[in-house]
């Protein structure tokens, strides 16, 4: 029998004395009346998605995407973006600054594959994304008919938590709905749904009334017995280390981490390579941003023999530095929310919990344990220095105020920190300031600084514009190299069309500097592609409506980033820097 040729229900399988069938088609069963409403399958996925609070909808439409965007009810806010790598990069901005699940609309396997450098960030970064990507019509899928997404629920592993395409019209609700949840619950991340067109028109389940109701919460707390051992481990800790990670940047977690580093004594650094900065960068346990290299980990770890790392992996190196992980005897023991990040660490210990609540029970133990006393001092030795001294993570000295002397990037962050408030955020892809970036700015927040998870470029300029939108009270700072902005550079249409308050600092070095840093470590000085001369960011920031000036001094940075604060829409600033 042909895959096309229809069945009949098994009751018409047989002639009515029992003989053998007479020759015809074999017809599935319809589905009950009773079991269908009156709603359509898109009817019944909108109240899904407003249940989810998912009505920010950023996309690029295609004709398999059509039929849901039109019928979208007008609560639903759609934003467009000019390139899906952008779309993706919005909704990943958004869903950090907001601390909420959003929904990506992509168009088939090619838009899917355009997002997917993007991805690689949301996935590291723990975002809580809802993709769902239009399919061609059910009924063409398996010809791979034009538009069809071959094998649509492998294209996005490993980069979603869970990929899908529903195997019926009527279970779409009910997918999306899983979806939403999977996004959310922790560890949070990508889902993606490949949905037919024609399945939007379908009747829906009357049971679909159901799927909105539904909630998932995680309750992760130590027990009693395993907080104790926990306590008393850290007890037996003479100098113990803080090392936290992006999960730990929620205000909650931040709340009870820094009384746990107080009750402590202990320093505390971010884990290399976060995308975010868990911990108050002005208070005075804190360290700076541990290097990305195995190495470099060890030797600014080498005095302390606990090191408890919260909402990170054990440890996210990149560069190759081989040596041994960290001085032996170290005690090493991991909290998180993700259990790969548990299970793959090449050492320590680790407990899958509820950072927050797990925190709070540590910190309460800890104190027990001291007799109730509100910390122990700092260890001694150089962290316990003074807190403007305190920092062993690399800092230039400050530029000298030298008037007309050219730019450099550490100049660009000291002028961006002199006008430091709470209600500015940063979304840093300055490759080249990845460490000095976040360790001379004022971050006191949760949510008030990004960096790509996964270093994949073009997240800055588009997570700027997400952020942006989630947090219209704020102004977004995107720390923008001149390389990375290329990849995003669309996102300037978006700004301009929805007038965020972004300010783009384009740190303009004429090159790739990152990568010019990485060829002499790796003697590939003669590598080529790392010049990028000949470029006006400043004129193709104005070709999408953006407002941009050129800057060459301390000064007229400092003057400029003073009008660009006072704007009411986005404005770009290109700061040419030294090589």
């Amino acid at each position: 029998m042909s895959e096309r040729e229809p069945l009949t229900p098994a009751s018409e399988a047989a002639g009515p004395d029992g003989a053998a069938p007479s020759a015809g088609p074999v017809r599935p069963a319809a589905l009950p009346a009773a079991a269908l409403s009156d709603r359509t399958v898109l009817e019944s996925a909108v109240e899904v998605l407003r249940a989810h609070g998912l009505t920010t909808i950023f996309g690029n439409p295609g004709s398999n995407e059509l039929p849901f965007l039109a019928a979208l009810p007008e609560d639903f806010d759609y934003v467009l973006g000019l390139q899906e790598a952008v779309v993706l990069g919005m909704a990943d901005g958004y869903a950090q600054a907001s601390g909420r699940p959003v929904l990506v609309n992509l168009h088939a396997a090619s838009g899917t594959g355009n997002s997917m450098g993007a991805l690689t960030n949301a996935h590291y970064a723990h975002s809580p994304l809802v993709v769902i990507a239009g399919q061609q019509v059910r009924a063409t899928v398996g010809q791979e008919a034009m538009l069809a997404n071959a094998d649509a629920a492998l294209l996005t592993r490993p980069l979603t938590k869970e990929a899908a395409e529903p195997l019926s019209a009527q279970d779409v609700p009910r997918a999306i709905a899983q979806a939403a949840l999977a996004a959310a619950t922790a560890p949070a991340g990508p889902v993606y749904l490949s949905i037919p067109y024609d399945d939007w028109s379908q009747p829906a389940l009357a049971s679909d009334s159901l799927l909105p109701r539904r909630r998932v919460r995680s309750a992760g707390a130590l027990g009693p017995e395993l907080a104790a051992e926990l306590a008393e481990r850290l007890a037996g800790w003479s100098r113990p280390v803080l090392v936290l990670g992006p999960d730990a940047d929620t205000p909650a977690a931040r709340e009870r981490t820094q009384a746990l580093a107080e009750a402590l004594g202990a320093p505390v650094w971010t884990a290399p390579s976060a995308p975010r900065l868990p911990f108050p960068t002005d208070h005075p346990h804190y360290r700076g941003v541990l290097p990305p290299g195995i190495e470099s980990v060890r030797a600014r770890l080498a005095d302390h023999d606990g090191v408890l790392v919260i909402g990170a992996p054990v440890m996210r190196y990149h560069r190759w530095e081989p040596a041994a992980y960290l001085e032996p005897g170290t005690d090493v023991l991991q909290l998180t929310v993700d259990p790969g990040e548990a299970v793959r660490a090449p050492y320590g210990d680790a407990i899958v919990c509820d950072l927050a609540e797990a925190t709070a029970q540590l910190a309460a133990a800890v104190g027990t344990h001291s007799g109730g006393s509100t910390g122990r001092q700092p260890a001694p030795g150089p962290e316990s220095a003074p807190e403007s001294a305190a920092r062993s993570a690399p800092r230039d000295p400050e530029e000298p105020a030298v008037p007309g002397a050219p730019l450099t990037g550490a100049a660009v962050i000291d002028v961006l920190n002199e006008r430091a408030r709470a209600d500015i955020a940063y979304v840093n892809e300055a490759t080249t300031l990845d460490v000095l970036a976040p360790d001379r700015l004022l971050v006191t927040r949760a949510g008030q600084y990004m960096f790509p998870a996964s270093g994949g470029l073009g997240f800055g300029m588009a997570a700027a514009v997400g952020a942006a939108l989630a947090r219209p009270e704020d102004t977004v700072v995107g720390i923008i190299g001149d390389g990375s902005a290329h990849y995003a550079i669309t996102a300037l249409y978006t700004a301009a069309q929805r007038a965020t308050r972004t300010v783009f600092v384009i740190v303009d070095n004429a090159s790739y500097g990152a990568l010019r840093g990485f060829a002499r470590a790796l003697r590939a000085e003669r590598a080529p592609g790392l010049d990028l001369p000949g470029l006006d960011l400043a004129a193709i920031a104005r070709g999408y409506g953006v407002p941009a000036e050129v800057v060459t001094t301390r000064e007229a940075l400092r003057e400029a980033y003073g009008r660009a604060l006072e704007a009411g829409g986005p404005v770009v600033i290109v700061a040419k820097v030294s090589p």
